[in-house]
């Protein structure tokens, strides 16, 4: 084979220029990421029930999912959490080689079939599905310099202006709030109800009677009797959003007129939805947001990313309101490919210098050094038909084989 290549140099050229091209053409088009994706592809289901028990949850929530998964192409295995804070989350394992898309679409699918069977508290906040790796590429923070904006306001502010900004950027997975937004808490007194002979059955329904958005039509509108000349939009309270009018709900109405409402036997106030989690930043309270790369994404380019959305939104920060990134994966990537190439030159130099010392022959010299960038290139031509990413092992790869070149090349 070598004397084939040697007896004809011109094909040899031809040959390395067409390797060189498909190196350089493939570089960009390969994700970059910490460690190489050696687990089979996974789909994440997560829902919340607020307010079950662990036993409720897996019976009306995990339970319809699951057995609507069995015989999804492709699966391995699913393995399934209900957490006591209302949490579901459901781990499906697909075969190697699965396609992680078309595996999405098929979860989709068949939990839009269990859906009907779903209590109505989980439908009305949604099933996600999601594809993601297991490990956290960032975690962004938001803390209050002056104290003037608490744990609940943190969160609340990260959930509605910041959350969707970042998961909008390409290469983002999954963004996971690790905190929680404002919502209108009502704390039944348990003695106040049993004396007047209400349940929390009573109160919830009372709650979602009397809390609706309704369409209350139009007056005048087709068809109209002659002569009606205008037409004009009915506008009603429907869904309340203070706790004074929360409190005004009539939970029972006697037949003396008297009349129980909700402020009667419940304590009511905006707080958090949530009081599961708790993050704090170098001792002070925070909202934070754990980034998670999406398995083909790029880490460098989705970190910058965030970066850039993260300064973008900083000038429309309330006072007094600063973000931090206390953990980032990207810079170890970053400096294992600086380092490959700080080998490579210094590889490439050492070749040169010794074979020309020996040789004492220009063109015997130039022939290993060209070798190396050629099989770098050639290599990340390889790694992107292989599916390969670029990480650290590879770049470890990457060294030895350069160590290997410039030793057969001397």
């Amino acid at each position: 084979m070598a004397s084939f290549f040697i007896d004809r140099p011109i094909f040899a050229w031809v040959v390395a220029i067409f390797i060189m091209l498909a190196g350089v053409l493939t570089i960009p088009m390969l994700p970059i990421a910490q460690y190489p994706n050696v687990a089979p592809p996974q789909i994440t289901v997560s829902t919340n029930y607020p307010g079950a028990s662990p036993d409720d949850i897996y019976q009306g929530v995990t339970r319809p999912i699951e057995e609507e998964l069995n015989g999804v192409p492709g699966l391995i295995y699913f393995e399934s959490t209900s957490e006591s804070s209302g949490r579901v989350s459901i781990n499906v394992t697909f075969a190697p080689g699965t396609n992680i898309g078309e595996a999405q679409v098929e979860v989709q699918n068949r939990i839009a079939r269990a859906e009907p069977r779903l209590p109505g508290a989980v439908t009305s906040q949604g099933v996600r599905v999601e594809q993601a790796g297991t490990s956290f590429l960032m975690v962004v923070s938001l803390t209050s310099t002056d104290g003037n904006t608490d744990v609940i306001g943190l969160g609340d502010y990260l959930n509605r202006n910041v959350l969707g900004e970042i998961r909008r950027v390409p290469g983002v997975g999954s963004a996971q709030l690790f905190a929680t937004q404002r919502s209108m808490r009502i704390w039944m007194d348990p003695d106040k109800m049993v004396g007047l002979k209400l349940t929390a059955s009573d109160v919830t329904a009372a709650i979602s009677a009397q809390n609706a958005q309704v369409a209350a039509g139009r007056i005048g509108a087709t068809p109209n009797p002659i002569g009606q000349q205008i037409s004009a939009t009915i506008n009603v309270q429907g869904q309340l959003t203070n706790p004074e009018a929360f409190g005004a709900i009539v939970l029972r109405a006697n037949p003396d007129g008297s009349s129980v409402r909700l402020r009667d036997v419940a304590r009511i106030e905006v707080g958090g939805e949530s009081y599961n989690f708790s993050s704090r930043l170098n001792g002070k309270p925070s909202a934070a947001i754990g980034v998670q790369l999406s398995p083909t994404a790029n880490a460098l380019d989705t970190a910058k990313g965030v970066r850039a959305v993260m300064t973008e939104l900083q000038q429309y920060f309330p006072s007094g309101i600063e973000y931090e990134i206390p953990y980032d994966t990207s810079p170890f990537v970053e400096v294992s490919i600086e380092k490959v190439i700080h080998t490579l030159i210094e590889a490439m130099i050492l070749v040169f210098v010794v074979m020309y010392v020996f040789l004492q022959n220009i063109r015997y010299t130039l022939i290993p050094t060209l070798v190396v960038p050629v099989a770098l290139l050639g290599t990340c031509a390889v790694m992107y038909v292989s599916g390969f990413s670029i990480n650290v092992l590879t770049m470890f790869a990457m060294v030895l084989a350069i160590g290997i070149l410039v030793d057969d090349a001397i």
